[in-house]
């Protein structure tokens, strides 16, 4: 067997991702990651895998980790304003060395509408996926929802003293947990089969805030609740509160992204690649905000 190799694998998504090979039997040996500075994944070392240095920005660098790659995941980038740029770098160098399989680890979406909420969001990974769909390579495409771990920004550090403040109305999303969308990539990239799929990546169930506010109560024995502003409103509150105003953008665009449904799902593919129900709300409410 050739290699797999993992982009952003210091990360929380490329660690979790790596863990879970490891678990279903895919040897360390087997496994390239590629990290910006090796001294900051000791711990990755320590489990057996190849650790190469590469970046998303220099074409070469990665050229020459892929080498006797079979199978490649690109976990996106977090650089919104060179994310294209870097994606279609990895992409062009996968190609060239010969990566037979990239696994891309999208976003979930309704609209690709260039005026939505989300098109700081959107257009990177809408565009990554058109090349990776013309690379003439195998893709696999994870259409991730929202995490369940971005709960907390969106709530505030206060919100078991000062509720929910926050601009998503009645909409719904399909929060899920990270470490359970990592175990799901990792079960299909150390499979065979899955070329040219594109998942729908979501809790089985879809949450609101209302919902969210009930169990904060429930769990807080306080009266937790649940305000949905008007998002000028909400913006003004923030920047009151010296929230830079490119945070303040992101937020807003995930609220009104939220309340128009752009974040429910009605059939997910997370359960069914796990082989089990994925983290509940209620769960992941309970290990962030119980006693």
């Amino acid at each position: 067997m050739r290699k797999i190799a993992v982009t952003g694998a210091t990360g929380h998504f490329g660690q979790a991702t790596i863990a879970q090979l490891i678990q279903n039997g895919i040897h360390p040996s087997k496994i390239t990651g590629l990290v910006r500075n090796q001294t900051k994944a000791q711990n990755l070392k320590e489990l057996g895998i190849e650790l190469k240095e590469g970046d998303y920005d220099h074409f070469d660098s990665l050229v020459d980790v892929f080498q006797e790659v079979e199978k490649l995941l690109l976990i996106s980038g977090t650089d919104l304003e060179n994310r294209l740029t870097q994606h279609l770098n990895v992409i062009r160098a996968a190609k060239e060395a010969g990566v037979q399989h990239v696994y891309y680890t999208s976003f979930d979406r309704k609209t690709e509408n260039p005026d939505s909420s989300l098109a700081f969001l959107a257009s990177s990974h809408i565009q990554t996926e058109q090349a990776l769909k013309e690379s003439g390579m195998k893709y696999t495409i994870f259409r991730n929802n929202l995490y369940l771990s971005v709960l907390p920004m969106f709530l505030g550090e206060q919100v078991l003293e000062n509720g929910i403040f926050f601009p998503a109305g009645n909409g719904k999303a399909a929060f899920a947990d990270r470490a359970d969308l990592a175990e799901a990539v990792a079960n299909v990239m150390a499979e065979s089969g899955h070329e040219n799929q594109e998942y729908v990546m979501g809790n089985s169930e879809n949450y609101d805030f209302e919902q969210i506010a009930t169990k904060l109560s429930q769990l807080s024995g306080k009266q937790i609740t649940y305000v949905s502003p008007d998002s000028n409103a909400y913006s003004e509150v923030l920047t009151d509160a010296g929230v830079p105003s490119p945070y303040i953008a992101m937020f807003v665009g995930f609220a009104e992204a939220i309340q128009s449904g752009e974040f429910e799902t009605a059939n997910s593919d997370l359960e069914k690649l796990l082989g089990r129900k994925p983290l509940t709300l209620d769960a992941y409410l309970g290990q962030t905000y119980g006693s």
